[in-house]
């Protein structure tokens, strides 16, 4: 069933409550990064240029269930937006102040996750806060494959529910790659574990043309190849499952590249003594903390190959100098290719952002693991309810 969308409803007049993820870092209590808060102020100025009183809800942080703390709370954000929109936005963490809202006013409601039975979908909460408005907008694409209340719940508890721009443009991007993607399909995953992408790696091996992977995976897999990785980080207990991973590429035709070079360091730490060497010569003392030059062009020639690119996760420990070249060239290939990129994660995202190639992306996506859930082919909970509730 097609999902409703916000932009062809009438909203003149109606209380509508907007899901967003304003998670934003904060340092000493201040905004330290505010591209979530952009993200999502055009979603909140149509809402109020349509008419329509606005109460957003977003999480920040882990705070305790149940439990309001000061250092969790969206006052920063709410100040934020304020100065965006020029007008004062009111932050509450009372229902019936928030429902007071009136056509033209924005109000912040305080970290949803503070509230008891948010996790856990509690149906009370969901009805409750769905309650606040005339409409419920489900626009927070990162916390898409979380069945709360405030994401699953409170769509299907709500009178109408629909999907604001930036959900419907991550789906929309999301449709380029699994309906009928220009082939060669290229996904590049980076990581520290392969325990915890082992079943993504399996999955998109049925889906991708080829498959990179790079940071600590590579080095699990360096190693069920044989390889020695001396000290780098990599999970010895999955060494046999990564052997099927590689076994299962290998018989479907599309083997998985293993780096040809590595660059390599006592420690990850800046001022150490570099080694560039062939994967065979690794010394013992070092870990593998990025990819070598010789591997980067292995991997861009693949890219450059590519119809449809999809990215999550760096190469290597890109935060930290010298160890991000690998990143770089990889991030290069995909903005000189002819292909259509999709990035997600968070690294991967401040990698491209950092290289000021982020306008050379085919699309940016909010999500981190909402962006691997929908690429694997995986129903994401909200997105359910808001088919189920469609028209």
């Amino acid at each position: 069933m097609p999902i409703r969308r916000m932009t062809d409803m009438d909203l003149t007049g109606k209380t509508v409550v907007i899901r967003e993820d304003l998670n934003v870092p904060l340092k000493n209590g201040k905004i330290s990064n505010d591209k979530r808060i952009r993200a999502a102020l055009p979603t909140i100025k149509l809402a109020l240029e349509k008419g329509a009183g606005v109460i957003v809800l977003s999480h920040l942080g882990r705070p305790k269930e149940g439990v309001y703390e000061e250092e969790f709370s969206l006052a920063p954000v709410a100040a934020r937006i304020s100065e965006f929109l020029g007008q004062h936005v009111m932050l509450t963490k009372d229902f019936e102040t928030a429902e007071k809202v009136r056509p033209g006013g924005v109000v912040i409601f305080e970290n949803v996750r503070a509230l008891k039975g948010e996790k856990a979908n509690d149906p009370e909460l969901a009805k409750k806060l769905a309650g606040m408005g005339d409409v419920y907008v489900m626009d927070a694409f990162a916390t898409a494959h979380r069945a709360q209340a405030s994401t699953e719940g409170a769509i299907r508890a709500a009178a109408v529910a629909c999907a604001g721009p930036l959900l419907m443009a991550e789906l929309d991007a999301f449709a380029k790659v699994l309906d009928n993607p220009k082939r060669p399909l290229v996904a590049v995953i980076g990581g520290s574990k392969v325990s915890t992408k082992l079943e993504l790696l399996n999955n998109l091996l049925d889906k991708v043309d080829r498959l990179i992977v790079g940071g600590g995976i590579a080095n699990t897999l360096l190693a069920a190849s044989g390889y020695s990785v001396a000290k780098s980080l990599y999970e010895p207990e999955l060494i046999e499952e990564s052997k099927k991973i590689l076994d299962k590429a290998e018989k479907m035709g599309k083997p998985i590249p293993l780096m040809v070079d590595v660059v390599t360091a006592p420690m990850l730490a800046e001022g150490q003594t570099v080694t560039t060497c062939a994967i065979a010569d690794v010394p013992a003392e070092n870990m593998i903390l990025d990819i070598g030059p010789k591997t980067a062009k292995l991997y861009g020639e693949l890219l450059k190959q590519a119809g449809t690119i999809v990215w999550n996760g760096p190469v290597g420990a890109f935060e930290t100098k010298p160890f991000g070249e690998g990143t770089k060239a990889i991030a290069q290939s995909m903005a000189d290719s002819d292909a259509f990129v999709v990035v997600g994660g968070g690294d991967s995202i401040s990698a491209v952002e950092g290289y000021g190639l982020a306008d050379k992306m085919g699309y940016i996506s909010t999500g981190g693991g909402a962006f691997l859930e929908l690429f694997e082919g995986k129903k994401l909970p909200a997105v359910a309810a808001l088919e189920d509730c469609g028209e």
